[in-house]
């Protein structure tokens, strides 16, 4: 058995090899090219693992390696600093290390997002980048009219430039207008392509029943989960989507350790735009909201609000049911009919399209 500490950058990757009684017999630098990585391991015939950072560029090795029965290990780069701290830090020393770790089945792993998942995904976050655009093009807008006092003449909906703009902030003015309209095409395009792909899922039409999630959260939500199956507790899963405090102890001091980044942002993003729906729209979450914020404060209120949907979330898709309603109580009202939605295909029976109604199947039981 061999083991390899793969250091990768953009053109280039330094490749450290081990055997299996942990000695070093290569190091090399090797450009990244399918010819050139796969040479390098095949001078290597047997059993062989490879282990790689995780940054942004893993995708092409790990279908590359994988194609060619060379299992790839992701590395969590947070952790893997806090083992392999050194004074001297060059490739080669990384690469080593990597390598070393593997050998010794040290390696912090970072989840590897299964293959048929991994464009959707990226999808959703190019859209969020989009919609982030568009809302500093309209901050722009908001900017203009704040400056000349000129804001209620303002209409981003109907496009309206007022006559009392000067020549240079008509024309800013102007063009803000039509990179949102081109931002808006870009976002739809993204949704429609997606719809037809996830809508059929089963585990997204049973997310569509829960309070607060559009299709566009439950489309971010299903991607980043990425199988719920991987999360052992419901607390696991809220510690991944940032909707729990840190701790930060020492002796009897107990302390709560907030601004965490671990975990993921997009879920983070994604429960909390649900939270701010579900407390508009549903009285049972207004209350829960309003009890939380007597004591607390708003964005504290907002947070449990949207750890109760991941909560609900975790058990709809850990036991495959629907959602019956907020800790066990029905809710007051249902979404509407008009929820786009389509036939789940032949029921088991009747072999005829079942069709989702405004209300949840009753037969199935939901620990919620």
């Amino acid at each position: 058995m061999y083991f390899s500490g793969i250091d990768l950058h953009k053109d280039n990757a330094f490749i450290a090899t081990v055997d299996a009684a942990g000695q070093v017999i290569a190091q090399r630098r090797v450009p990244c090219e399918a010819s050139a990585v796969l040479g390098n391991f095949a001078e290597f015939p047997g059993p062989h693992r490879a282990v790689v950072e995780c940054t942004s560029g893993w995708y092409w090795l790990d279908d590359l390696l994988t194609a060619n029965g060379i299992e790839l290990v992701l590395a969590h780069a947070k952790y893997l600093k806090a083992i392999s701290y050194a004074k001297v830090k060059t490739d080669k020393v990384d690469a080593t290390t990597l390598a070393r770790l593997m050998w010794m089945d040290a390696v912090p792993r970072a989840h590897k997002i299964s293959h048929e998942l991994r464009d959707l995904r990226d999808i959703m976050r190019a859209r969020l980048r989009l919609v982030h655009r568009r809302t500093t093009c309209l901050i722009s807008v908001h900017n203009v009219g704040q400056k000349l006092n000129c804001f209620r003449e303002l209409s981003i909906e109907r496009r309206t430039i007022p006559p009392s703009l000067s020549s240079a902030h008509a024309l800013w003015v102007r063009m803000q207008y039509q990179a949102i309209d081109h931002l808006d095409a870009q976002i739809s395009e993204l949704e429609h392509f997606l719809r037809p792909v996830l809508i059929p899922n089963d585990d997204m039409q049973r997310m569509l029943w829960i309070p607060g999630l559009g299709k566009v959260t439950a489309f971010s939500v299903y991607l980043e989960i990425d199988g719920i199956e991987r999360f052992g507790t419901d607390k696991h899963f809220f510690s991944y989507c940032r909707l729990v405090p840190g701790a930060k102890n020492s002796n009897r001091s107990l302390r709560h350790r907030s601004g965490s980044k671990d975990g993921n942002k997009y879920l983070k993003i994604a429960f909390t735009d649900a939270a701010v729906h579900a407390i508009r729209f549903y009285p049972e979450y207004q209350r829960l909201y309003a009890k939380i914020r007597r004591r607390s404060n708003e964005a504290i209120a907002r947070t449990v609000v949207a750890k109760e949907l991941a909560r609900i979330v975790y058990h709809v898709l850990r036991d495959k049911t629907d959602y019956r309603g907020l800790k066990g109580q029905p809710i007051s009202h249902l979404k509407s009919r008009t929820w786009p939605r389509l036939d789940r295909g032949p029921s088991a029976a009747s072999g005829k399209p079942e069709r989702l109604t405004d209300a949840p199947r009753a037969s199935c039981a939901c620990r919620l």
